[in-house]
């Protein structure tokens, strides 16, 4: 694993879209980057999920994230002269809204989703570890986590279809 930077650069520190890849600092945790900034994702993703918007509604907020993370995750990278920096974790924000997508309310499903989600991002199974490697900038580190999102999203609808 690459070491993390203990300095970040000034240029990065005065970023709008540093921070807004680190979602706002999540991503700066020494150890598990993804996961800490998975769990700062719930802190956005529950409050709209009991504001029940529609899932099209839902979507939209995810294509937007996926999109303006994209460049940031971009311009991150950059900043930080690294293709894949463990910093940047909106594109896990995004992949966690995907597996929330049609979640019922409730604890129980929301830690379903957010373990799937880690599960597969992890783990990186076939296409998620072939995005990753093959797929570079911006795009290549939001994707990755886009289809593990979708894996996660597959597994609480199965899980809601036996145990719901």
């Amino acid at each position: 694993m690459k070491e993390r930077p203990m300095n970040l650069p000034q240029q990065a520190k005065k970023s709008f879209w540093f921070w807004l890849a680190v979602f706002f600092g999540s991503g700066l945790a020494p150890k598990a980057p993804g996961t800490f900034g998975t769990l700062a994702s719930l802190l956005l993703w529950i409050p709209l999920l009991y504001l029940k918007l529609l899932w099209w509604q839902l979507v939209i907020i995810i294509v937007v994230i996926s999109v303006v993370g994209t460049v940031a995750a971009q311009k991150a990278s950059e900043l930080l002269n690294n293709e894949d920096p463990k910093e940047v974790v909106i594109d896990e924000v995004a992949g966690q809204g995907i597996a929330f997508l049609f979640c019922p309310l409730g604890w129980p499903w929301f830690v379903a989703a957010f373990v799937f989600f880690r599960f597969f991002d992890i783990l990186k199974p076939w296409p998620v570890g072939w995005i990753d490697k093959n797929l570079h900038g911006g795009l290549g580190i939001m994707a990755d986590d886009l289809v593990a999102g979708l894996y996660a999203l597959g597994c609480v609808q199965l899980l809601l279809h036996f145990l719901g």
